[in-house]
């Protein structure tokens, strides 16, 4: 998800949070532990100011540091700036930003840039491709949840705990409807990848059978319709383009599958998921001189 999507959910996780009976000092440990704790997985982007990560950094973004394992590790670091700060050393503290770090991390599976969830004990990119990175309807419910809180006098922890669940129904419905198409596509290529627009309920399949690559607009009432047909040329020797660009080599063992361009003018690979008016923003290839 993108940066004010996972801010919107700390604020809601702290919105959810009873919070009466809490001292001054607790509540600004609780809100610091939610806005952090939502936010601290993606310090991997500090990663493109080294040399060694700017190329990396495909590989990296969403890798390690959205691991399943590290999450007690950055709940751990968070409790700590709240004992050193505002001397506050509750268990729960811990507790709460452990689920501020996993939403982070489970939010992220969905989209189709995926993570490394399972790193280091796995290099697998785990993604679902069943919630567009930038999702209004997450936007919609939280900011609705604020304004019945405020302009309505509801009850804050009630109000958030329901918007919570209405976010949840929401990624449930995306999915059983992307699991189907999915399915769908399963049978029809050799390889499949599930991508979600911006538009809730619709989706971008895109295919590959040999050197075949179709990108489909479908949605499970509809009939999928192939808005574009791509060639991948399969047979290239990729050597030459690795060595010349090492994001190239990341991009290729990063991606589920790539399309592979061979023609006058450059060798290159993209990532057809990001497909879009007739490129991809996933491109990297070399000048062929």
């Amino acid at each position: 998800m993108d940066s004010i999507t996972h801010t919107l959910f700390g604020l809601a996780l702290y919105g959810a949070k009873k919070k009466d009976s809490e001292t001054k000092s607790m509540k600004k440990s609780l809100f610091f532990t939610a806005l952090v704790g939502s936010q601290i997985p993606d310090i991997d982007v500090l990663s493109q100011f080294t040399a060694t990560g700017e190329v990396m950094y495909q590989m990296w973004h969403r890798g390690l540091t959205h691991s399943i394992f590290l999450v007690p590790v950055w709940a751990l670091i968070i409790w700590g700036c709240c004992a050193w700060i505002w001397k506050e050393k509750s268990i729960k503290l811990f507790l709460f930003g452990m689920l501020a770090v996993l939403i982070h991390d489970v939010s992220d599976l969905f989209n189709a840039w995926g993570t490394g969830f399972l790193e280091p004990f796995s290099a697998i990119r785990i993604t679902f491709g069943t919630i567009p990175i930038v999702d209004l309807v997450f936007w919609i419910l939280i900011g609705g949840g604020y304004l019945l809180k405020r302009w309505k006098k509801w009850q804050s922890p009630l109000t958030f705990k329901w918007v919570w669940a209405l976010m949840a129904l929401h990624v449930a419905i995306q999915s059983s409807q992307g699991a189907i198409l999915y399915a769908e596509a399963k049978q029809k290529y050799d390889q499949a990848a599930l991508s979600a627009s911006f538009i809730p309920w619709h989706f971008t399949v895109v295919g590959k059978s040999g050197k075949q690559v179709e990108i489909v607009e479908a949605a499970v009432w509809k009939k999928p319709e192939v808005i574009a047909a791509l060639e991948s040329q399969e047979h290239t020797d990729l050597r030459p383009l690795f060595q010349g660009n090492p994001k190239a080599k990341a991009l290729f063992s990063w991606a589920p599958f790539v399309v592979v361009i061979d023609n006058e003018e450059a060798l290159g690979i993209y990532d057809p998921r990001f497909y879009r008016n007739g490129e991809s923003f996933l491109y990297e290839a070399i000048e062929k001189k």
